[in-house]
């Protein structure tokens, strides 16, 4: 801090009057997230060496803040992507059903408890994001009515979770939410297991998976600074390192085609028996050894 304390000093002449020109619900707005003393040191006193926990809680809330306002573009790459090719090809389903099941749960949890807006916010956006990517992967793998029957169990769960608290009571809800971080981290092996399986990212958006990634990393941090909860660190840790996987994957698979594994080994299959029937000897690959005739 002491560094980025030296930049904002010989700027001070100019800062300060921007400072203490902003409308007094900006600077209510702030109070509310950082508190008072916090306001006073940082803002309107342009110090952030006064109080290094002032700091850490600022950049902490910069950060959530940042994050739900990602959140609302963050899948837009992957739905254009699916629309513009009109494939599936490299996506897993199950994977973003089980995100779907887990941002539900929370934010049902955050609504019911009454929580600020900016602590679930992003579990909403993301969540209509992923039904919308759900049903376009059903729709062109030519599967209409699996995609109608995951929409309807999608409006029972809202309908179960938001709007009927004789469904879900209050305990059982916490019991769901406990799990909640566990089945989020569970939604991301389908979509590892996939790409390997399919040899490529095929129509995965590389924007969300980066995204996620560094989301993922800010959401450790803000958990550090704010919350005293080590299950939801440790989920949040756990949501990292496979994130960290996906995102090798595509630098991995960056120009490669989806091309199922399954399907290259039938190719090469295929051209040996026509080989054999034709009395033709199939060309030799760089994994087919090839036998030098003694004369």
């Amino acid at each position: 801090m002491d560094v980025v304390q030296k930049v904002i000093d010989p700027l001070q002449p100019y800062l300060r009057p921007i400072v203490t020109s902003l409308p007094e619900p900006v600077h209510d707005t702030i109070t509310s997230l950082i508190g008072p003393s916090c306001h006073n040191a940082i803002v309107l006193g342009l110090d952030l060496t006064k109080d290094p926990a002032c700091a850490s809680l600022a950049i902490s809330k910069a950060l959530g803040i940042a994050i739900v306002g990602a959140s609302a573009i963050v899948k837009v790459p992957q739905i254009l992507k699916l629309v513009s090719s009109r494939s599936s090809s490299g996506v897993s389903f199950v994977s973003y059903a089980l995100e779907t099941a887990s941002l539900l749960i929370t934010l049902s949890y955050g609504v019911r408890n009454q929580f600020p807006f900016s602590t679930y916010g992003e579990s909403a956006m993301i969540a209509v994001q992923d039904v919308v990517v759900g049903v376009l992967v059903l729709t062109f793998a030519d599967r209409p009515v699996a995609a109608a029957t995951f929409i309807a169990v999608v409006a029972a769960s809202v309908y179960a979770l938001l709007f009927d608290a004789n469904l879900i009571d209050a305990q059982t809800m916490a019991y769901l939410q406990a799990g909640a971080g566990a089945l989020g981290v569970a939604s991301k092996a389908p979509q590892i297991y996939t790409i390997w399986r399919e040899g490529g990212t095929g129509q995965l958006s590389a924007f969300a998976v980066f995204n996620y990634l560094a989301g993922s990393l800010s959401r450790i941090f803000t958990t550090l600074q704010e919350v005293d909860d080590k299950l939801i660190l440790y989920g949040f840790i756990a949501g990292f390192t496979l994130n960290v996987i996906l995102a090798m994957q595509m630098l991995y698979y960056w120009r490669s085609p989806a091309k199922p594994k399954k399907a290259a080994r039938r190719q090469v299959a295929d051209k040996v028996v026509v080989g054999e029937s034709t009395g033709v000897s199939p060309k030799p690959t760089a994994k087919t050894p090839t036998t030098r005739r003694r004369g």
